[in-house]
């Protein structure tokens, strides 16, 4: 054998186990058979969206680009994730309605941002007492108005005052919008006035992990008012009873019924628009002292929340990042009997990454597989969890 037939055949062997050796560390993007996790790019995609899943179906909340063209349209559509993906161009909304959006799910300042490290990783598992507090989602409903002039109705605004009062007083409440539900409810083909029924409560558990249903009706703000007499402004009171009804989701019975009204005296009011300045007092002291009563109801409630989908190893929660889930946490499973029915642990799942801006995907470490709509509740003890993926 010749010298430059052996330097050939040498170059071959080499080229070989060097292929041999690429082939061996990594898979080119091309090759057919891929492993890993669900796809990082549609992760990231869908971030700063909300995502739900119904009947194992995922869907993003957008608004709709037609709510302004005609009358009786939705303020939001539920759009597949898959379609949404492909057209998200023609979803585009003005910076304003993409505002609104975001207002209605504020991430709180202390929660971290959403960086690429923190999509599709495992991080360290974080100490129970870094963990902030997981938040129960709750819907407040415009209150019934039994207000005698029709041109005057309080109850939406009343609604809106109220959440702003328990934002105030409470850390562990995530409100859920009300027309959100309404236009969901209505785009099953189901009827605004089944929504307090036990079968659509049950549903909104199930689909957007809402806790508590919150409904009530006002009567008044009623005024009393002194006539103005010379070298005397006109002076006003007024007084406002506001009842509510605390549900819960998962039974459909009410847990507690609340009642006030205001000290009459604490309303008075001189001088121009006494009324309506005497109105605004009563109303704002009739919801501090709801407030304060149905922030502790809302805090004492257990927090779960609930399996949406299984797909393979992948296993979708319909709670994440805004209720307070961190990448790492540990939470059992329960039968879907409800929260007060629960003894015996099915397993345990460990949330891998977080999913749109309220849900997550997790990870079975032990135990049997989950189902839909199985129970889940923050491990007792996560210092007993391994670390490892």
């Amino acid at each position: 054998m010749g010298f430059k037939e052996a330097l050939f055949r040498f170059s071959i062997y080499f080229l070989l186990f060097i292929l041999s050796f690429i082939f061996a560390c990594s898979t080119p993007s091309w090759f057919p058979i891929k492993k890993g996790p669900p796809n990082k790019a549609k992760m990231k995609e869908l971030l700063d969206k909300e995502v739900i899943i119904v009947d194992g179906e995922e869907y993003v909340k957008i608004v709709n680009p037609r709510v302004s063209e005609k009358e009786n349209q939705p303020s939001f559509l539920y759009i597949p994730v898959d379609e949404y993906l492909s057209k998200r161009e023609s979803f585009k909304t003005p910076t304003i309605q993409k505002q609104e959006v975001e207002e209605e799910f504020p991430i709180s300042s202390t929660t971290s941002s959403l960086g690429e490290k923190e999509v599709g990783t495992d991080s360290p598992l974080p100490s129970r007492f870094l963990l902030p507090n997981l938040k129960k989602k709750v819907v407040i409903a415009y209150f019934d108005d039994q207000t005698t002039p029709s041109e005057e109705l309080f109850g939406d605004w009343v609604a809106e005052k109220m959440i702003k009062e328990i934002n105030r007083r409470s850390q562990q409440v995530l409100f859920v919008d009300y027309q959100t539900v309404k236009d969901f409810v209505e785009k099953r083909g189901m009827k605004l006035s089944d929504l307090e029924t036990p079968k659509v409560l049950l549903l909104l558990n199930e689909v957007f992990g809402i806790h508590a249903w919150v409904a009530g009706e006002l009567m008044g703000p009623y005024v009393f008012t002194t006539n103005a007499v010379k070298g005397q402004d006109q002076t006003a009171s007024a007084i406002i009873k506001i009842e509510m009804r605390l549900i819960d989701t998962t039974s459909g019975k009410t847990i507690k019924t609340l009642s006030t009204n205001n000290p009459i005296t604490g309303t008075k009011e001189k001088g121009s628009f006494s009324e309506e300045k005497a109105k605004i007092k009563a109303i704002d002291l009739t919801i501090a002292e709801l407030g304060r009563s149905l922030s502790k109801e809302l805090d004492s409630l257990d927090w779960f929340c609930r399996i949406a989908k299984v797909d393979e190893e992948a296993i979708y929660i319909n709670a994440g990042k805004l209720t307070g889930l961190n990448v790492g946490d540990v939470v059992e499973v329960f039968r879907p009997e409800g929260p007060e029915d629960q003894s015996e642990v099915k397993g345990k799942i460990r949330i891998s990454e977080w999913f749109g801006i309220d849900a997550s995907i997790g990870k079975l470490i032990q135990g049997k597989k989950p189902d839909v709509n199985d129970i889940l509740k923050i491990a007792k003890s996560n210092s007993t969890i391994g670390r490892g993926r």
